[in-house]
């Protein structure tokens, strides 16, 4: 085991890591910008070491700074978290060059999955079910034109590197294909350093589902059950479930065997999830994460197994221990993000807290990094808790979650609860009818009213 981990994040998921590295025995090392000197992870961590400046360029980006603490704290391996350096394969290759290890799958395999076109091979290879669309990336406007009367219209042009919704353009028709393409490529170029673009059909109103793995790199890994997350705006996911509403239990332990299965054939190391647009009793693969996602909780939740946890256990070089007949589903859980922004006009919402007062009681859980008289600074992303409920059954959570979301307070900023709670008034939201389109036409509809 690892004797001392660097945390390369910050916010609620530094916290989250540092609480299963103390229950480990390992040390930890936080590091941080100037701005987040006083974050609660730096509070709390063993070690500390300021990495730079408040842009997150100069800081949490900033591969020499977060090598340099390594080698100063003697840290022996970094755990990315999500988002800034998480899926960055330069990153795990060159802590791999210094003897540190990087808690998270192979380079090799970021760099795959990390691909969009290149995933997508992958997955048809390992016999995962694909979007109809482009077999590599789209060159011309004539050959986007071409696969576009070949699939059928609508389709969307897509970046092959990135993700959240930037480089990303629909075309109705054949006329709007030139647009979208060109339109597509300058965007991925601008975002991503990288202008491949490949074509996807459109699906109408697909669910947005994705499948929790985990595997040791030696060729066991297992699925932790699915998860819903198509409330979402702009690409950006607000609202998850486990399990999903629309699926049922022959449906779910299909999709997930085929993913352990092909996890297994990869021999993928440390958590990841595959990422499906669900239509019509249909699967279609979109993207794998090869790290841990905001949403992991709710999974906890249902399984009662703690994914950072073995993440680091199998980073250190441990066997997987979880048996795929051994781990079971119970209840239904639901995670909220709380973003320091209007829950309507998501107008960014950086200051001080004023006064901060989480959810409680039985079922539910909060991750965050706040506290009262903590200052959100404007400089990152607008991710500053989650609220994470869990029931019996989805109307025990239900009736839960709207319990916790009344009785949470964060004073001193605008945050998207009051949009949850007036969400958890919807019949859809009620009745887990809702799509990927669902979250943004409700926001265009209800914004409009007097």
């Amino acid at each position: 085991m690892f004797t001392k981990v660097l945390i390369a994040n910050r916010g609620e998921i530094a916290l989250r890591i540092l609480r299963a590295c103390k229950e480990l025995g390992i040390q930890t090392v936080a590091v941080h910008s100037v701005a987040d000197a006083d974050a609660m992870h730096v509070r709390l961590a063993d070690e500390s070491v300021c990495i730079g400046p408040n842009p997150a360029s100069q800081s949490y980006l900033n591969i020499p700074s977060i090598l340099a603490a390594c080698e100063i704290t003697g840290a022996d391996a970094v755990h990315p978290g999500y988002g800034f350096l998480s899926e960055n394969a330069r990153f795990a290759r060159i802590l791999e060059e210094h003897n540190i290890t990087f808690i998270g799958p192979s380079a090799h395999h970021i760099d795959i999955m990390g691909d969009k076109i290149e995933a997508k091979k992958t997955a048809l290879k390992l016999g995962i079910p694909c979007v109809p669309g482009s077999e590599g990336e789209v060159k011309t406007a004539t050959q986007a034109r071409k696969i576009g009367n070949e699939i059928g219209y609508p389709v969307l042009v897509k970046a092959a590197s990135g993700g959240g919704g930037r480089g990303m353009k629909l075309a109705n028709s054949e006329s709007e294909m030139e647009t979208a393409w060109s339109t597509a490529r300058s965007e991925a170029k601008a975002a991503f350093g990288d202008d491949a673009v490949y074509i996807e059909k459109y699906l109408g109103k697909p669910r947005h589902i994705e499948i929790q793995i985990i595997g040791d790199g030696k060729g066991h890994a297992v699925h932790l059950g699915d998860r819903d997350c198509s409330l979402q705006r702009r690409h950006q996911k607000l609202w998850e479930e486990a399990t999903a509403p629309s699926l049922s239990a022959k449906q779910r332990s299909e999709i997930g065997m085929i993913v352990a299965n092909a996890m297994k054939k990869l021999k993928y190391s440390g958590a990841g999830t595959v990422e499906f647009l669900y239509e019509d009793g249909e699967f279609y693969f979109i993207e794998m994460n090869t790290r841990i996602q905001v949403e992991h909780p709710v999974t906890e939740r249902i399984t009662n197994i703690d994914i950072v946890y073995e993440q680091i256990r199998v980073a250190a070089g441990e066997e997987l221990r979880l048996k795929q007949d051994e781990i079971t589903f119970w209840g239904h859980a639901i995670e909220l993000r709380i973003n320091a922004e209007d829950g309507r006009t998501f107008i960014p919402s950086p200051g001080k807290i004023t006064y901060y007062h989480p959810a409680g009681g039985v079922g539910v859980r909060v991750d965050a990094a706040i506290y009262q008289g903590y200052t959100v600074p404007p400089y990152y992303d607008g991710l500053i808790g989650k609220l994470i409920v869990h029931g019996r059954d989805r109307k025990e959570c239900l009736q839960r979650l709207r319990r916790a979301v009344d009785e949470f307070i964060i004073d001193g900023i605008n945050t998207t609860l009051p949009l949850f709670q007036d969400l958890l008034d919807e019949p859809d939201i009620i009745s887990g009818d809702y799509d990927i389109h669902w979250l943004e036409k409700y926001l265009e509809r209800t914004n409009k009213q007097p």
